[in-house]
């Protein structure tokens, strides 16, 4: 099951933490109770609870009936559409495993995923935002032959049809999930190398949903608009479109997220609420004094997934005339929210303190020694909805996790006095451009594979519209022609992967500066300017 030690499990049961409550139960409840309620708005289509329901029941028996059964993996890529609920809803009933991937993930990616998972199954669309996913679906099949079917929503080309995998009457499920199963696999960040799998159980996720709602006062009045990528933890569960479902209210899918078809939602459909990332959460602000558009509705704008500096947080409510909260978390466990209460300054100032009072926080040194209040150290954090460890990687899980059962989050944080977290940067060797997280290793793996290129060395450097971009330092092979900077680039975007993760800026050098047991300083090279 879990790698919770008992001790913790009767703990968190004891406490009410922890149910034999499935994830999918909450759309079943209300499509009872309130059928007519709309639960899904995506564009013209509005579907109510009883629809969203009826359509996972019919889901859930057309997995079953292509033979993936409970416990088994499928690869969920889908951009913001109803559908995604549909599968994913559909998937939990039948105890089938869906790995979240997200839309800019491309072949190399998608690949790695179907392979380690195992999948049966890879869910995608036909095409979005200019990109085919049949064409990268040709190039995932050949490249793991075990995958048994592509399914596609939309023109299906030659492979199946999503209409054709739901079934025409839903059966019972002969044999149903526990609250105590895996019900998905999530991505980490990934600091080093592709990312790894989280696994999100019903119980321990449903208590994360359900204490992200309460905290957010949601209700049947929420109209949640969804911007970011719907499988992304943050839009998904902080509180995301599973506290919406939870509390009754409205998920409102927005195709893409800039500001003219965001602002365009919020007015349309009397958005009360919203999550974006900090670059996303700027640009919505500088547009929305000339759009024109009435945004009375919104009550809140999270604004998470990269720091939000102080100058930025105090000119989002005021542009956008609403409440701002800010939210830190990650998709292994933790979520830190600013509260309604807290004081103003604190809103602007900090990232919020834990969801839950069982949520220990360590505040440590580089030797594991714990800090003070007030001085900057390394997040350490467990508790009961944080993973004890990652899916089929007890390599990794050694260094990742303490002994006893703390995640290492990479996070360089200090507390207040107040518990509220102030995040100053990250310990990991990881580039959070504006939200999206990106491997220096997968990209450094990828530019090495160049013929002209000796060695590399990719890191962060800030900036003030993303909180980070990327740069790749060149070291070039001395015999090779010198290749230009957009050949490099296409060469990335070449060998498959997300568009996110191509070097925002390249600099050809002779050397690297160097530690004292001759390592790359990457240090050194952040803080080099060109």
């Amino acid at each position: 099951m879990t790698d919770w030690p008992e001790e913790y499990v009767r703990r968190y049961r004891a406490a009410g933490y922890w149910t034999d409550e499935l994830l999918d139960e909450m759309v079943r409840r209300h499509a009872a109770e309130r059928p007519g309620q709309i639960a899904v708005v995506d564009g013209e289509r509005r579907w109510s609870y009883a629809e969203l329901d009826r359509r996972a029941d019919r889901m859930a028996t057309g997995l079953l009936a292509r033979g993936i059964r409970r416990g088994e993996r499928i690869v969920l890529q889908l951009p913001n559409v109803a559908e995604f609920y549909e599968v994913f809803i559909g998937a939990l009933r039948a105890g089938v495993v869906p790995v979240m991937a997200l839309p800019a993930h491309r072949h190399a990616e998608i690949s790695y995923f179907c392979e380690f998972a195992g999948a049966r199954a890879l869910i995608v669309a036909d095409r979005h935002a200019g990109f085919d996913y049949r064409e990268m679906a040709g190039r995932v099949t050949a490249a793991v032959p075990a995958l048994a079917e592509v399914f596609v929503a939309g023109d299906p080309g030659s492979y199946t049809s999503l209409d054709d995998l739901r079934a025409d009457e839903p059966a019972p499920v002969q044999d149903p999930p526990a609250a105590t199963d895996l019900a998905f696999l999530q991505l980490s960040g990934g600091s080093t190398g592709l990312p790894k799998l989280i696994p999100r159980y019903h119980f321990d996720y449903l208590y994360s949903v359900r204490e992200s709602a309460a905290i957010c006062e949601l209700s049947a009045e929420t109209v949640y608009l969804c911007a970011l990528p719907a499988a992304h933890n943050f839009p998904l569960s902080s509180p995301g479109s599973l506290g919406v479902f939870h509390a009754g209210g409205r998920v409102v899918l927005a195709p893409e997220p800039s500001p003219a078809t965001a602002l365009a939602l919020i007015e349309s459909e009397r958005v009360t609420l919203t999550g974006v990332v900090p670059p996303l959460a700027l640009a919505w602000a500088n547009a929305a004094p000339g759009a024109g558009r009435d945004l009375s509705s919104l009550r809140l704008l999270q604004v998470g997934g990269a720091k939000l500096s102080e100058e930025a947080a105090r000119r989002l409510g005021p542009a956008l005339g609403c409440a701002l909260q800010q939210v830190f978390g990650m998709a292994e466990g933790l979520v830190n929210y600013t509260r309604p209460e807290d004081p103003q300054d604190t809103v602007l100032t900090t990232q919020g303190r834990p969801i839950s009072p069982a949520d220990e926080v360590r505040v440590v040194d580089d030797e594991d020694r714990d800090l003070p209040d007030g001085a900057t150290g390394h997040l350490l954090t467990r508790g009961p909805y944080t993973i004890r460890g990652y899916w089929n990687a007890p390599e990794h899980n050694a260094t990742a996790f303490t002994g006893d059962g703390f995640y290492r989050t990479g996070d360089l944080v200090r507390r207040t006095a107040t518990g509220h977290l102030v995040v100053e940067g990250r310990a990991k060797d990881q580039i959070n451009r504006g939200g999206e997280k990106v491997a220096a290793e997968e990209v450094e793996n990828v530019l090495l594979a160049h013929p002209a290129v000796h060695d590399v060395s990719v890191v962060a450097v800030p900036d003030e519209h993303l909180g980070e971009r990327s740069r790749a330092y060149v070291i070039l092979r001395p015999e090779a022609p010198r290749p230009r900077v957009v050949e490099l680039k296409a060469f990335v975007r070449a060998r498959g992967l997300a568009d996110y993760k191509v070097p925002d800026l390249v600099e050809f050098v002779t050397e690297f500066p160097q530690t004292g047991i001759g390592k790359v300083s990457k240090k050194d090279l952040r803080t080099t300017t060109s």
